[in-house]
């Protein structure tokens, strides 16, 4: 008895390619298309399936599929000898579309939600727990408008949707500009794997007036006076603050983010050299960073074995506490666009202070002395002037003084 075979077009393809179906009978080769299309990264060719994975959620009735074109290919070969027929392709073909016509079922559409639902399983073990965290609070949000409003599918990511969907995060969330503007951006993140994959054929979400709404923010930095003071800061009897402290001074010293800063090893760290090495857990990218004397003085401190860090969380309260101590008390005012409504509020400089700080106060200091942005950004890892530039936090006095010092003004 001949025997089915599945083989994929192009087994060396990076994207999708179509499954043919081979059978040989009486020194004969019969090929036909089954319309079906996998990415080989999830196929098994020795079982001539798709694998069991995560990535591929939709392989059982995937498989059952092609169970069903086998055994049509097997009964349409029998049928032809039973009834005498003449063994052609053509014949073949004929019968086996016969006995497949209504049987096979048409694969179900994927909606955009079901898709976002298999999409975020899929990434759970390759991406970071941060980002799975907003890719679910997004997901979360969009179930609500879906049912508050009308199902969302992806041929209802219209202007229109943006439009009421902002609206909707701003008056029933009161979010604020810059949280739904993340909200719109994991949503497009959605679309373009989708799309990619050949789900979604709806591009009206990378129009330009459905933007990724971006406004400034007023978050602080600290002057090298400021550092000098939290540095100076006498807290032996206080330990937890005193961690706290050293460690958020390595930050405003090395401009890494505190997914990195406080990752810091031994293996890291090239006393000899004056120079620091790390791969940034966010970009996976690889920077090299001098060794400020206070990071050195830390480092020395702990005997080349940092301490480990709290929470960011509790390290957001705690160097509060921190620069509270130090004096740090300039009153600033600060805006933000919540609900659609602009709200002031005035407060002391260090209830601004998180561990964030210490990166924007790293790249505005550098920016403050001279040294060149694409130095800087060597460091930060900013692949655009215009990306780095939202990091520097400085005033219009600062910047009146130092262009004072250009040739310019003299």
């Amino acid at each position: 008895m001949s025997k089915a075979k599945f083989i994929l077009k192009e087994p060396t393809s990076k994207s999708d390619t179509l499954i043919y179906l081979l059978y040989n009978y009486q020194y004969s080769r019969f090929k036909y298309s089954t319309g079906e299309h996998i990415n080989p990264k999830n196929w098994n060719p020795k079982a001539q399936r798709a694998k069991e994975t995560k990535s591929f959620p939709e392989y059982p009735e995937f498989n059952t599929r092609l169970d069903l074109i086998q055994n049509a290919i097997n009964n349409a070969f029998r049928k032809l000898l039973n009834d005498g027929i003449e063994l052609s392709n053509a014949n073949i073909k004929n019968e086996l579309e016969a006995i497949l016509k209504g049987k096979i079922p048409k694969r179900k559409k994927q909606t955009l939600l079901h898709f976002i639902e298999s999409y975020i399983n899929e990434c759970s073990t390759i991406k970071r727990e941060g980002t799975i965290k907003a890719y679910k609070t997004t997901q979360k949000y969009l179930i609500e408008y879906s049912s508050i409003f009308k199902p969302i599918d992806f041929d209802s990511i219209t202007l229109e949707f943006y439009n009421n969907y902002t609206s909707f995060l701003y008056k029933e969330h009161s979010l604020s500009a810059n949280t739904v503007g993340k909200h719109i951006k994991t949503i497009k993140t959605f679309l373009n794997e989708a799309t990619e994959r050949g789900i979604n054929k709806n591009i009206e979400f990378r129009k330009k007036k459905f933007k990724t709404i971006r406004e400034d923010s007023d978050s602080v930095y600290l002057t090298i006076k400021e550092l000098e003071s939290i540095e100076k800061l006498n807290l032996a009897s206080i330990p937890r603050l005193d961690k706290v402290r050293d460690l958020f001074l390595i930050g405003c010293f090395t401009g890494l983010r505190f997914s990195d800063f406080t990752q810091i090893k031994s293996e890291n760290i090239n006393m000899e050299k004056s120079i620091l090495q790390i791969r940034t857990l966010k970009t996976s990218e690889r920077v090299t960073i001098p060794i400020h004397k206070t990071v050195r003085a830390i480092i020395q401190k702990y005997d080349f074995k940092l301490p480990k860090s709290y929470t960011n969380q509790v390290m957001n309260k705690y160097i509060k506490d921190v620069a509270e101590l130090a004096k740090i008390k300039e009153q600033t005012e600060t805006t933000i666009t919540r609900g659609g409504n602009v709200e002031k509020s005035v407060l002391p400089k260090y209830k601004l202070v998180t561990t964030h700080t210490a990166r924007r106060s790293f790249a505005t200091n550098l920016f403050l002395a001279d040294v060149p942005s694409i130095s800087i950004m060597k460091i930060t890892g900013h692949r655009t002037e215009r990306s780095f530039m939202q990091y520097i936090r400085i005033s219009q006095e600062e910047n009146a003084d130092k262009l004072l010092t250009h040739p310019f003004f003299n």
